[in-house]
């Protein structure tokens, strides 16, 4: 099968180095394969959205030189999809209605673990919908971080898939995009290690295959915390593209010519060194 990668961030902000890093990342690791790289923009959550985020990421990607092999995805127009897997999964009663209460999990530690809602029905409101969970470890092999391993009852309980509002969770619309787009590698920031158990529960529910997983290390903040959007110094530079390229590289420990006068001369360089079993590890993020 054809490699197919994918780059996938979320409008909450303007692309920071910690994004940059992991574009980069899996633009190589694509290409690298002679593989596909696409793209994906998660804007299924309305609430959390800056407004003109998502043109100024998309904006921003060629001028580093990451030119994505097929038009962008956007999850806003994949609601059909997500009902569908919605379905699916009420069909199949892996779901349930909940409307707990953080008072009502506090007592679990804030888990939910019991297969059903604990409170009781509010005809006045809409519920959460949550999906069971096996009291079994999720076990799967990340191609640079090793075994991982979790037991998603212990770790995270009955998760949510469609909240109050009625958006859908991250979790669900991942697992549903990965599949319609025929992502056979997710690369991506080790801030979403911990999902990867949570979405391969999915995919099984769902029939959906589970691609190949690699997580990189985060770029963090001089205080050891991952980077976030909404600190404007950490913006890169699109204007101005190659400190920012460099500084992405030199974080992947990926040689270079410092030479390159321009963003696809750097990475085409970098392509020319790289080999994904040399990507720095980060054992602070394993799971088990």
């Amino acid at each position: 099968m054809t490699y197919r990668g994918r780059f996938a961030p979320s409008p909450t902000g303007l692309l920071h180095a910690g994004s940059l890093a992991a574009a980069v990342g899996s633009w190589l690791c694509a290409k690298h394969a002679r593989g596909q790289w696409l793209l994906r923009m998660e804007n299924i959550d309305p609430p959390r959205e800056v407004a003109g985020s998502a043109v100024a990421i998309l904006a921003a990607l060629p001028a580093f030189g990451l030119m994505a092999d097929a038009p962008v995805i956007y999850q806003s127009s994949r609601a059909a999809a997500y009902d569908a897997a919605f379905e699916q999964l009420k069909q199949a009663r892996l779901v349930f209605p909940c409307w707990c209460s953080r008072s009502d999990l506090a007592a679990a530690d804030g888990i939910h673990r019991d297969g059903r809602c604990v409170a009781e029905p509010d005809p006045h409101r809409e519920p959460a919908w949550r999906i069971r969970v096996p009291d079994e470890d999720i076990i799967f092999d990340d191609a640079l971080q090793g075994e991982q391993r979790q037991n998603l009852r212990d770790a995270v309980g009955d998760f949510v898939i469609r909240r109050v509002e009625g958006f859908y969770s991250y979790q669900l619309a991942c697992v549903v995009d990965d599949a319609w787009q025929g992502i056979t590698d997710v690369v991506r920031g080790s801030d979403l290690l911990d999902s990867t158990p949570r979405q391969i529960w999915l995919q099984r529910c769902l029939g959906l295959p589970t691609p190949r997983y690699l997580h990189l290390p985060l770029v963090l903040d001089a205080e050891g915390r991952k980077l976030s959007k909404s600190e404007r110094s950490l913006e890169v530079d699109a204007s101005d593209p190659l400190p920012a390229l460099r500084r992405a590289l030199a974080f992947l420990e990926i040689k270079s010519d410092q030479n390159a006068v321009n963003a696809g001369d750097l990475l085409d360089s970098a392509l020319a060194h790289f080999d994904p079993k040399n990507l720095p590890h980060c054992s602070d993020h394993h799971l088990a």
